[in-house]
């Protein structure tokens, strides 16, 4: 029988690079390890609704680099560069509190923009959410979403699915909808997938995206890397 993998798992080291990229001394890896994650937790909860598609934390000897990926940069860099500075600063803060900063290592961030906001699993994942909790009918805000992902032309399938008390219903359902098609099988299909919760007020929403891009080919594999 097939079993149900995460797509970004079921590629990594063929089409997808890891996301903490490090390599521990001795001893350090629970260490390194529980600082990535509550660097994650903390910026996941901080930058909501800034549309954040991943977070990527590199480490070496001299420094610790976490890279945020977003569709909307200028939110959190802010005006004159302040918003970024004070995110640092959070961050170290929280590195700090929890006895995970060395004050050798250079702490930097890094925010890049996502120059295609539709064909990126996590920021379509996070409009569905905004649609929901904003009170919008949720197969008008599916049909909605499905129909703005298509249009973009890197995009050759979309699914979306829904689990939850939806329309605030007693009893909890699903609800799927997909336009093209999404091979999870195939190695070289490059497939996005992304999880996340809407908080509503009878209750929590899951909601479900996988986006399908093409193959891609050898030739074309370091792209994404």
């Amino acid at each position: 029988m097939s079993h149900t993998v995460h797509p970004y798992s079921h590629r990594l080291g063929i089409l997808r690079d890891w996301k903490s990229r490090w390599f521990s001394p001795k001893g350090k890896y629970q260490e390194f390890l529980k600082g990535d994650v509550l660097i994650r937790q903390f910026l996941e909860k901080k930058l909501k609704g800034f549309f954040v598609s991943d977070i990527e934390i590199e480490r070496n000897q001299k420094a610790l680099r976490v890279i945020i990926g977003t569709s909307r940069p200028g939110m959190i860099i802010g005006r004159q560069g302040d918003g970024a500075t004070k995110l640092r600063e959070d961050v170290k803060k929280l590195l700090i509190k929890h006895k995970l900063y060395d004050a050798k290592v250079d702490l930097k961030l890094d925010i890049k923009e996502v120059r295609s906001p539709e064909s990126n699993a996590a920021i379509v994942s996070q409009m569905v959410v905004e649609g929901l909790e904003k009170r919008l009918p949720f197969r008008r805000v599916m049909k909605s979403t499905l129909e703005k992902v298509m249009a973009n032309r890197d995009v050759l399938g979309v699914r979306i699915f829904l689990a939850g008390r939806l329309g605030g219903a007693t009893m909890s359902r699903t609800e799927d909808r997909k336009l093209g098609r999404i091979p999870l099988q195939t190695f070289r299909a490059d497939v996005d997938y992304a999880s996340t919760r809407a908080i509503m007020p009878y209750g929590t929403l899951g909601v479900k995206v996988w986006i399908y891009k093409g193959d891609i080919f050898e030739k074309d594999a370091n792209v994404q890397k």
